[in-house]
């Protein structure tokens, strides 16, 4: 369905504010079908973009801040966020033996299978959107990429 069939819109102020609410509407799609496929896990998006920068820093600790530096919404609190795995017991966090101020943040072995579990269920979410070939969803990629860039100017 077209963005004009989805929102009853027939005409926009410009290509530009088109495209805006065309990624507006589906970032807040994607949103709703992850939240879906989380709810299981008892996980939200934010948690699980956490849990997934700590896979990626295994086995090596990751301080809070590094973990802000790496979400994909910024303005998410991780600090709260991280409680939240520690009650899951899906993360633990230590002193930092080099600085007893810094607190070090490692993913645990049932975060990684509770990940491990959701790559197959997000994998087979993925095939869903198959409707573009490899090629197309590199370009959707790389023009989302100059979307942002181009307000850094």
């Amino acid at each position: 369905m077209t963005i004009e069939q989805e929102i009853k819109q027939v005409k926009f102020r410009s290509n530009f504010a088109k495209a805006v609410i065309n990624v507006i509407y589906t970032s807040n799609w994607i949103s709703g079908q992850q939240n879906e496929i989380l709810k299981p896990f008892d996980l939200s998006i934010q948690q699980y973009n956490v849990l997934r920068i700590l896979r990626g820093q295994n086995p090596k600790p990751i301080s809070v801040n590094a973990i802000i530096e790496r979400m994909m919404d910024k303005m998410s609190n991780a600090s709260r966020l991280v409680d939240k795995l520690l009650t899951k017991e899906l993360v633990i966090r230590r002193e930092c033996p080099d600085d007893r101020r810094a607190v070090e943040i490692f993913i645990t072995e049932k975060g990684l299978n509770v990940l491990s579990e959701l790559d197959n269920v997000q994998s087979e979410w993925e095939k869903r959107l198959h409707n573009l070939d490899e090629s197309e969803a590199l370009l959707l990629s790389d023009l989302l990429d100059r979307l942002r860039n181009s307000t850094e100017e």
